[in-house]
């Protein structure tokens, strides 16, 4: 006898960052609270902001609604991970595991992997209550419909009824889910059961007249008018387009990151973007690395030869330098850690043409990129202060010279990274070490010799946002009836 369907649900979206991630972790997390078997799934990402699972990455937005859902995470959560290389392409991740490249020309070759997205999706929804599916960028893409996996096209290939989510935060709502379903053709078109619009600010009853226009339009039923959720700040962002800077009254702290083109994993900073005392200076193109920082970071890169010469074409070496001979700290993480070295080759052109360029010479390291690539989960011990957390690497190459013999971690008994005569500047590939409230409090009280010991306890913030998201959607979201909209998948299979 064949198993029926799972329930499941799409949310999509009539562009990107109108809030898909953030809604579909909400609904993880209010589910789950309900005592559902809930999974989320995207079948295409594309970010160079991945997480490490114990069977290969996906997405950082799957991985933080794997944890809403009180799951662990797991490739099958996204099959297909695009990590763009620049202009040109991205590396295919599939199912977790590296699969080649696909350039910019060839995109609508990802119909291929529709099988794979398929495989994924049947083996996710054995045993759930409840499959929550994000889409990417907009369904309103005709010219990627042809052999999209990512939107309606998945949508129509799994029987899985739709919600389209409009930003209002960004103006031109009406006109923009009204237009999705002007350009749509019949059948995608119905997929779509309903919409709702997200991140309203002020009155919600003032657009009521808004909401009837839609619903004339299109014959959508609304969801709801989701008002702006302003702790959503306190969560991972998805991508590049979310990282926001400020400076902080009060701070005691001043850390420089420059923003670079290929920055990745860069969720690294989410901690210390917490922390109230932290002032974290997102250094964007055509500005100068301010020269009262305390520490700059070098964050990771999906392409660091290429970043490499961005760095210098802003002249950000020239500041990372000066802020060097002043006594200022450095912190290379991953793809930064290669930057500090002597010298990055790419022989193999795994990250674009292959080559090599002299790094920051801050230490005494060099780097060779070759095809083996570590993804993995570990346990890790900061040799500074003896403080424990959890981290994860993703990363191509070995790194080699004599700073690693002053290793400033230690990961599952051996040792981890590289540090200068002086401890001032460290490289190391391990992701995710300032989660770790311990290792966060005792890298922040170096710098700050005066700091008492951090409030934030970070984990146990990013539940309570999780669990506050939960409630502002159970608050304004129908989910009685996206949950009626997800059990019509049963009677359709």
């Amino acid at each position: 006898m064949a198993r029926s369907p799972a329930p499941a649900i799409m949310i999509l979206g009539t562009g990107s960052n109108v809030g898909k991630s953030l809604i579909v972790a909400g609904l993880c997390r209010l589910f789950a609270n309900r005592g559902l078997k809930v999974r989320p799934f995207k079948p295409q990402n594309m970010s160079n902001n991945a997480a490490a699972t114990g069977a290969g990455e996906i997405g950082r937005a799957q991985a933080l609604q794997a944890r809403a859902a009180r799951i662990a995470p797991h490739p099958d959560m996204n099959p297909v991970l695009l990590k763009p290389e620049g202009e040109q392409g991205s590396q295919i991740i599939l199912q977790g595991r590296v699969a080649g490249r696909l350039s910019s020309r060839d995109f609508a070759r990802r119909g291929d992997f529709m099988p794979q997205v398929l495989d994924s999706f049947a083996r996710l929804s054995d045993g759930a209550d409840l499959v929550i599916v994000e889409g990417a960028g907009s369904p309103a893409e005709t010219n990627l419909r042809a052999r999209d996996i990512a939107n309606l096209g998945f949508a129509r290939a799994a029987d899985v009824p739709a919600v389209l989510i409009g930003d209002i935060d960004r103006g031109g709502v009406i006109a923009s889910l009204v237009g999705t379903h002007a350009v749509l053709d019949s059948e995608d078109r119905a997929m779509i059961r309903a919409f709702a619009i997200n991140r309203f600010r002020g009155a919600v009853e003032l657009f009521a007249p808004g909401v009837a226009t839609i619903e004339r339009a299109t014959g959508w039923p609304s969801l709801g008018v989701v008002p702006w959720f302003a702790d959503a700040a306190r969560l991972p962002a998805e991508d590049g387009l979310d990282i926001r800077s400020g400076r902080k009254a009060g701070a005691r702290i001043r850390i420089a990151v420059p923003v670079l083109p290929g920055i990745a994993n860069f969720d690294d900073l989410d901690p210390l973007k917490l922390e109230a005392d932290v002032d974290l200076a997102m250094t964007g193109p055509g500005q100068p690395l301010p020269g009262d920082a305390d520490l700059v970071i070098l964050p990771g890169s999906k392409t660091t030869l290429r970043d490499l010469a961005a760095l210098r074409r802003e002249g950000w070496d020239i500041d990372i330098l000066a802020h060097r001979r002043r006594g200022g700290r450095v912190l290379g993480l991953c793809g930064g850690y290669q930057m500090l070295g002597r010298v990055v080759r790419d022989p193999l052109g795994l990250e674009g043409p292959p080559g090599e360029a002299p790094g920051l010479g801050l230490l005494d390291v060099e780097t060779t990129l070759d095809a083996d690539k570590t993804v993995r989960e570990v346990d890790f011990v900061d040799a500074a202060s003896a403080a424990e957390g959890r981290a994860y690497e993703i990363h191509l190459g070995r790194t080699e010279g004599l700073d690693t013999a002053r290793a400033p971690f230690r990961v599952e008994g051996r040792a981890e990274g590289a540090a200068s005569p002086d401890g001032r500047v460290v490289g190391s590939y391990l992701h995710g070490i300032f989660a770790s409230d311990a290792v966060r409090s005792a890298w922040l009280a170096a710098v700050d010799k005066e700091r008492g010991a951090s409030a934030l306890l970070y984990e146990d913030a990013v539940e309570a946002t999780l669990d506050a998201l939960a409630a502002h959607l159970d608050r304004h979201f129908d989910t009685e009836t996206l949950l009626k909209l997800a059990r019509t998948r049963i009677s359709a299979g």
